[in-house]
C-alpha cells in the first residue's frame, strides 16, 4: 500500500511498489466523521480500567526489571564493556519508557477510562514521573487537535511559508546541516519546544508550557498549570536526593540516557506524523476539521508499534477519534480505511530513513502557481 492508502498495480512478475510523494486529496471528502464512526464496532469506543491498567503494570514491570538487571549486573562486568552494556539498557529502557509517554498521553485524550479525575491522577504521576508537565501539554495537545493542519492556529511543527525562512536555511540544506539539525531536533527539540515554544504555533508575547500566565492557556486552566509545575518540580527535587545518594553519572546512565531516548523518540514520532511529502497544509480560506485531521500519517516502527502501543500507525484513527483506546485502534483503522480511500495516507518508509527524507524534502510550504486552490499548501524544498 503507498501513500494515501492508493494500491499499485503490479506489472507480471514485478512487485508493487509504493508511491510515498503521491498528493492525498484535498478537497472536502465524500464521507463525514459519523460515517466513518458507524464503520468502527461500537466496542471500540469502549474503555475499561483493568485493560488500560494492565499496560501501565506491564511496562512499568519490564522497566523496572531493565533496571534491576542494569543496576545488579552492569557494574561487574569487564570495563570496556560497561559501556556498551549502558548503551544498550538505555535504548531498550527509553523505548518502554516512551510506551509509559504514550499511556500518559491517552490519559490527557481521556482514552484510559470513563472517569475524568482517575484518567488525570494517571496521567500526571506518569508525565511528571518523565518531566513532562502533564495538565500544560494537555491543553496545548487539544488544542493541536482541533488545529491539526491549520498554518495559523496548529500548535505543533508548524511548518513556515519561504518567506518565514531563516537566513541561514539555505546553508543548512545540505547533508551535514540536515545532520546538525536533526540532532538539535532530537535531543533538544522537546524541552525547546516546552520551555520556548520552538516549533510552535506563534504568540503575540512570549509562550512557555511551565507559565500559568502563558497565552497558550485560558484563565480556568491556569490553576492547574500550576499543579503540572509542581509535579515536575517534585521528581526535579527526587532526583537532585538521587544525585546526592549516588552520584551524577549513576542518575544519568539509570534515568538522564533512557529520558533522552524518550524525548527524541517523542519529538521523531510527532514530526514523521505530521511531516510528509503528500501531506497538504491549510490556511483559513480552506481550512476545516475533518481535513486537518486526515493531513496526517501513518508510519510503520516494525516491533516498535507494539511498544509504543500502536500510537505510530494508527495515528490518522487518533486524530479522528482521539479518545478511543489506543487497544482498539488498531481494529478501527481497518474499518475506517475502506471508506477514506485516497484520503488514508500510510508509509512504510524505515522511520530512521523517512527522517532523512524529510528533512530533505519538506523545508517548508507553499501553494502551487498554477491551483485556483490557494489556501492549500504543500511542502517544498527549492531555496
Amino acid at each position: 500500500m503507498g501513500a494515501g492508502g492508493r494500491m499499485s498495480v503490479p506489472t507480471e512478475g514485478k512487485k508493487s511498489k509504493p508511491e510515498p510523494h503521491q498528493r492525498v486529496p484535498h478537497s472536502k471528502p465524500p464521507f463525514t466523521v459519523g460515517s466513518l464512526k458507524k464503520a468502527i464496532p461500537p466496542h471500540c469506543f469502549k474503555r475499561s480500567i483493568p485493560r488500560s491498567f494492565s499496560y501501565v503494570f506491564l511496562d512499568l514491570a519490564i522497566a523496572s526489571f531493565f533496571y534491576y538487571i542494569a543496576t545488579n549486573y552492569i557494574p561487574a562486568l569487564p570495563h570496556p564493556l560497561t559501556y556498551l552494556a549502558w548503551t544498550l539498557y538505555t535504548i531498550l529502557q527509553g523505548c518502554v519508557l516512551t510506551g509509559v509517554w504514550v499511556i500518559a498521553h491517552e490519559c490527557g485524550h481521556h482514552a484510559f477510562s470513563d472517569h475524568q479525575w482517575l484518567d488525570d491522577t494517571v496521567g500526571l504521576v506518569l508525565h511528571s514521573a518523565l518531566l513532562v508537565p502533564y495538565f500544560s501539554w494537555k491543553y496545548s495537545h487539544r488544542r493541536h487537535h482541533s488545529n491539526t493542519g491549520s498554518l495559523e492556529r496548529d500548535e505543533v511543527f508548524v511548518p513556515k511559508q519561504k518567506m518565514g525562512l531563516s537566513p541561514w536555511a539555505k546553508y543548512l540544506n545540505n547533508p551535514p546541516g540536515r545532520i546538525l539539525m536533526l540532532t538539535v531536533q532530537f535531543t533538544l527539540g522537546w524541552p525547546l519546544y516546552l520551555l520556548f515554544n520552538v516549533s510552535g504555533r506563534p504568540y503575540n508575547r512570549f509562550a512557555c508550557h511551565f507559565d500559568p500566565n502563558s497565552p497558550i492557556y485560558s484563565d480556568r486552566e491556569r490553576a492547574q498549570i500550576l499543579i503540572s509545575d509542581a509535579g515536575v518540580l517534585a521528581i526535579v527535587y527526587g532526583l537532585y536526593r538521587l544525585v546526592l545518594a549516588k552520584g551524577l553519572s549513576w542518575a544519568f546512565c539509570v534515568y538522564g540516557g533512557p529520558l533522552l531516548v524518550v524525548n527524541g523518540f517523542l519529538v521523531l514520532i510527532t514530526y514523521l506524523q505530521h511531516t510528509h511529502p503528500a501531506l497538504p497544509h491549510y490556511d483559513s480560506s480552506e481550512w476545516d476539521w475533518l481535513r486537518g485531521a486526515l493531513a496526517t500519517v501513518d508510519r510503520d516502527y516494525g516491533i516498535l508499534n507494539k511498544v509504543f502501543h500502536n500510537i505510530t500507525d494508527t495515528h490518522v484513527a487518533h486524530h479522528l477519534f482521539s479518545t478511543m483506546p489506543h487497544y482498539h485502534a488498531m481494529e478501527a483503522t481497518k474499518a475506517i480505511k475502506p471508506i477514506l480511500g485516497d484520503y488514508y495516507q500510510f508509509d512504510g518508509t524505515p522511520f530512521y530513513k523517512a527522517a532523512w527524507r524529510e528533512a530533505k524534502e519538506c523545508i517548508y510550504v507553499e501553494a502551487d502557481e498554477n491551483e485556483k486552490d490557494k489556501g492549500v499548501f504543500w511542502y517544498n524544498n527549492k531555496i
